[in-house]
C-alpha cells in the first residue's frame, strides 16, 4: 500500500506545501556538509594556531619535567598555582578550536537552511523513543545511503592515508624518546597531513551528500494528483461555493442598482433587450451618470420600475446597445454620447418646464 502511494505521488509539491514543510522546521540537512565545517576549521586551527601554541606548550611540560625544582608543592597554594598555570596553557591551546568549531558549526547550518525556531521540533514524540520506529529509521532508504557514506568514507580515506603516511611510520616511533617539544611538533605535522587527507575525502562525500539530500527531501514531498487538486480547491475555494458567492454578490448588487433607478432622469431602452438609466443633476455632476442598466429581464425590470416613478422612457435601440456596452455603472458616460444624451435631456425640460431638476 505504502508503494502505491508513493507510486502515485508523481506530481511536484507546491510552493504552499514547500513552504509550510519549511515552516514546520523540516528543511534539507546534509550532516557531511557539516562534518566538512568541522574538518575545516580543524584544519586551519592545526595549520595556524596548534604549532605554536603546542611548542609554547612543550617548553612548560620540558620546564616542568627537567626543572621541577622550580615547582613547590609543599602547600595546597603552590599546586593550586601549579594546576592554574598548566590549565592556562590547555586553555591557551584549546580555546581557538573551541571557537572555529562553534564558528563554522553554526555558518554551515545558516549556508544550508536560514535558522527558524520550530517549538514542535523540541516536543518529546513517542516515535522518537520507539524501538520499531528507530529499527525502520536504520533500515530505511535514507538509513541505508547514510551507512553507505560512512564506509564509503572510512574506505577512502583508510587508503589514501595508508599510501601517504606509510612512510612516516617509523620516525613517528623514533620521535617518542625525543625532546617534548619535538614530539608535539612532530606530531602536529603528521596530524595535519591526516587532516588535510580526511578534508579532501570529506569534501568529495559532502558535495554528494549535499545535492542528495536536498534531491531526497524534494521527492519526499511530492504529491498526488488529487493533493494538487485538494490543496488548489483550499487555496482557491470552491468551485461551487465561489459560484454560489458570486450570486449572491450579483444579487445584493442588483438590488442596490434597482434601488437607483427611481433618482434617475431618463431610461435609454432598446424595446426589450436592453435598458441604461441616467441621472443628471447639474448640481451633482457635469455629465449624466448611469444608475442602473441591465439585459432581457434586468431591462423589462428598469423600465417598469422607471414607469412607476414617471420617469420618461426613450426607445434607441443603437443608443441602448452602446451604452450597455460601454459604460459601467455608477460611472459618467463617455464624451461620445453627450450629443445623443443632451437631446434627450433637452426633450425631456422642453416638456415639463416645471420639472425639479433634483429628485
Amino acid at each position: 500500500m505504502a508503494d502505491e502511494d508513493k507510486d502515485s505521488k508523481t506530481e511536484k509539491p507546491t510552493e504552499k506545501k514547500l513552504r509550510d514543510t519549511m515552516e514546520k522546521g523540516n528543511v534539507p540537512h546534509s550532516r557531511e556538509a557539516t562534518l566538512f565545517a568541522s574538518m575545516l576549521a580543524t584544519v586551519i586551527y592545526v595549520t595556524f594556531f596548534l604549532p605554536t601554541r603546542i611548542g609554547r606548550m612543550g617548553e612548560v611540560l620540558r620546564d616542568l619535567f627537567e626543572k621541577p625544582d622550580q615547582w613547590q608543592l609543599e602547600t595546597g597554594p603552590d599546586a593550586i598555582s601549579l594546576f592554574t598555570r598548566i590549565g592556562w596553557e590547555i586553555g591557551n591551546v584549546v580555546l581557538p578550536a573551541v571557537v572555529l568549531f562553534f564558528v563554522f558549526g553554526i555558518g554551515a547550518s545558516i549556508f544550508q537552511n536560514l535558522p527558524t525556531p520550530v517549538l514542535d521540533r523540541i516536543q518529546p514524540q513517542f516515535s522518537r523513543i520507539s524501538p520499531m520506529a528507530g529499527f525502520k529509521r536504520i533500515f530505511s532508504v535514507t538509513g541505508l545511503v547514510e551507512f553507505g557514506k560512512s564506509l564509503a568514507k572510512i574506505v577512502l580515506v583508510g587508503i589514501v592515508m595508508f599510501f601517504a603516511l606509510r612512510g612516516q611510520f617509523f620516525s613517528a616511533i623514533d620521535s617518542m624518546v625525543s625532546d617534548p617539544q619535538t614530539i608535539f611538533v612532530r606530531l602536529s605535522t603528521i596530524v595535519q597531513q591526516i587532516l588535510i587527507i580526511v578534508l579532501m575525502a570529506t569534501v568529495v562525500v559532502g558535495v554528494g551528500d549535499l545535492l542528495w539530500s536536498r534531491h531526497h527531501w524534494f521527492d519526499q514531498l511530492k504529491m498526488t494528483k488529487q493533493e494538487v487538486k485538494d490543496e488548489h480547491k483550499q487555496s482557491q475555494g470552491d468551485p461551487i461555493v465561489k459560484s454560489r458567492q458570486r450570486s449572491i454578490a450579483r444579487d445584493r448588487a442588483r438590488r442596490r442598482m434597482m434601488k437607483q433607478v427611481p433618482r434617475a432622469t431618463l431610461v435609454i431602452a432598446n424595446p426589450t433587450h436592453f435598458a441604461v438609466a441616467l441621472r443628471y443633476v447639474r448640481e451633482e455632476n457635469d455629465a449624466p451618470v448611469v444608475v442602473a442598466k441591465g439585459q432581457d429581464l434586468i431591462a423589462l425590470k428598469i423600465r417598469e420600475i422607471a414607469e412607476a416613478n414617471n420617469i420618461p422612457v426613450f426607445e434607441d435601440p443603437p443608443l441602448a446597445r452602446s451604452m450597455f456596452a460601454q459604460v459601467s455603472v455608477d460611472s459618467v458616460i463617455p464624451s461620445v454620447f453627450y450629443k445623443a444624451v443632451a437631446e434627450l435631456i433637452h426633450r425631456i425640460y422642453a416638456a415639463q418646464p416645471n420639472r425639479k431638476r433634483v429628485r
